[in-house]
């Protein structure tokens, strides 16, 4: 059976935090955690080694896969910062208006805070919630 790699730690985000080496990585990590926490108004917990999450949701796949996944989250790796959206219907809307930054398929990517609109990324954390708030009713 599938083991689900992603699940909720009990290790210090603050520790995880001073632990990324690059001090401007660092600063807007920090400023990151006040975003996500205001807007979704939960605490950060540790999602695997690198994804800091904010609340969670249980999950269920048509092809029985399920799990647990927390409702935003971000991760400040080496080279970019990974934002995890959901798809929802104004994720594009809103990220034509949200700075510089590339995306894959279930994550938004940015080089720092600085190149992106601070209400924008508000607005995409609170449709992510709503998204999945709404898809996934239980969460």
């Amino acid at each position: 059976m599938y083991e689900l790699k992603t699940k909720e730690t009990d290790v210090s985000v603050i520790e995880f935090i001073e632990s990324v080496e690059h001090p401007k990585k660092r600063e807007d990590a920090y400023r990151l955690l006040d975003i996500f926490t205001e807007v979704t108004g939960y605490e950060a917990k540790m999602w695997g080694p690198s994804i800091i999450g904010f609340g969670k949701y249980h999950y269920k796949y048509e092809t029985g896969h399920e799990g647990d996944a927390p409702l935003a989250a971000y991760s400040p790796r080496k080279a970019k910062i990974s934002l995890y959206f959901a798809p929802g219907d104004d994720r594009e809307q809103l990220l034509q208006q949200f700075g510089k930054h590339t995306t894959g398929k279930a994550c938004v990517y940015i080089n720092k805070l600085a190149d992106v609109n601070e209400d924008i990324l508000k607005a995409l954390i609170q449709q992510t919630i709503d998204f999945l708030q709404k898809t996934y009713p239980d969460a």
